[in-house]
């Protein structure tokens, strides 16, 4: 598929736009798609339109199980994923030996909130500090002891874009009777995922990013084995296993993951969400994590040619799809001011500005920020 054929596909202007890592670009044919799937049964239905907007639903799943390898109803929609980490603790036990949770100071800090919020729940909150390397396995061997509960794994830190060991830390989980919880909001779309490879029991993420979803269409993926033990309190009509049943004293729990669901869904952004990732799994995670492997190491070679440090694995193999780059101080403000008079779309954190190249994003485009990096 060519880069132009590729580019057709999503609404692209005449910038430089490299802040996928926060939201990535409309499908074209998103507009379409919404227009018949929402708003026409709405217009249109005889009675309401209830019955087709939950096929809508029923779809994203779908497209998810394909996505990660896994089944659609161990997929439960969340509004976001610091939503789906709140009811997702508010359902652990909390025991008097195993009353830890574990995070890393490199976390996105919307979850860590979560995790310190949980603190009323009984639950103690552990940083792992930033001066440590999350990459190494044995320093989660070290934090994984026995008074864990369970812990929080981001895939991809999103201020480094470290690439996070998530197998090797839960099969040490697994073996140790931690609750593995994985955040894929920085990977999904980006570095290929295997669900079934990963033996974590509870994975988190959204589609606003690299799949080109927009917001509010988050996803909760756990196998009904161990959804089964696990009872939410944040819980409504579709939570239930029965949820036209309509009789107020009888309450039972979903089977599944969709125990964690609550009262009466949104549809609206999973049908934006769903053509997303329909559109990115036809253009292939692969293909797009090699073309982007091919554009960053360009920035790479360039930035530590120019005397900027990179805050981010200078191997593929050991990073997610952004690159964060600390610009030489005696150039930083010259250097941003060059790129943003070019159209580069960027953002600056504490390590840095990050930059993450997609498909559409195109040689020539990098080769505007090299002749800004070598100013």
């Amino acid at each position: 598929m060519s880069i132009q054929t590729i580019q057709s596909k999503f609404c692209l202007n005449d910038d430089i736009y490299l802040l996928n890592h926060s939201v990535g670009k409309l499908p074209r044919s998103t507009r379409d798609i919404f227009e018949q799937q929402y708003f026409s049964p709405w217009e249109t239905a005889n009675g309401d339109p209830w019955q087709h907007w939950l096929t809508i639903i029923e779809d994203f799943q779908k497209n998810l199980a394909d996505f990660f390898n896994a089944q659609p109803h161990e997929f439960c929609p969340q509004s976001n994923i610091s939503s789906g980490l709140s009811k997702l603790l508010g359902a652990l036990p909390v025991s008097s030996k195993r009353k830890t949770l574990v995070y890393t100071e490199n976390d996105f800090p919307s979850t860590g909130f979560v995790i310190q919020q949980a603190q009323k729940l009984g639950f103690t909150p552990r940083a792992i500090s930033k001066e440590l390397d999350p990459q190494d396995i044995n320093i989660w061997n070290e934090q994984l002891t026995d008074d864990v509960a369970a812990v929080l794994i981001a895939h991809v830190h999103y201020n480094t874009s470290r690439l996070i060991p998530v197998e090797a830390i839960s099969r040490l989980c697994h073996a140790r009777g931690i609750f593995s919880i994985v955040d894929i909001a920085q990977s999904a779309g980006i570095v290929p995922i295997d669900l079934q490879a990963w033996q974590a029991d509870a994975v988190i993420g959204s589609s606003v990013k690299w799949l080109c979803g927009g917001s509010g269409a988050a996803y909760l993926w756990m196998k009904n084995e161990i959804a089964e033990y696990l009872q939410p309190t944040d819980v409504g009509w579709f939570s239930h296993q029965s949820p036209f049943e309509f009789d107020i004293n009888h309450f039972e729990y979903h089977q599944g993951a969709l125990r964690f669901w609550g009262g009466t869904p949104s549809v609206a952004p999973y049908c934006i969400a769903t053509n997303g990732i329909k559109v990115i799994r036809g253009i292939g995670v692969k293909n797009i994590r090699r073309h982007n492997e091919q554009l960053t190491q360009m920035l790479v070679e360039s930035a530590q040619e120019n005397g900027h440090e990179l805050n981010t694995p200078d191997h593929i193999d050991h990073r997610g799809g952004t690159l964060v780059i600390k610009l030489d101080s005696n150039r930083e403000e010259s250097i941003q001011e060059a790129l943003i008079t070019q159209g580069v779309k960027f953002d600056t954190r504490e390590l840095g500005i990050r930059i993450s190249p997609h498909i559409y994003n195109t040689k020539e485009e990098i080769e505007v920020l090299l002749s800004s990096l070598e100013r």
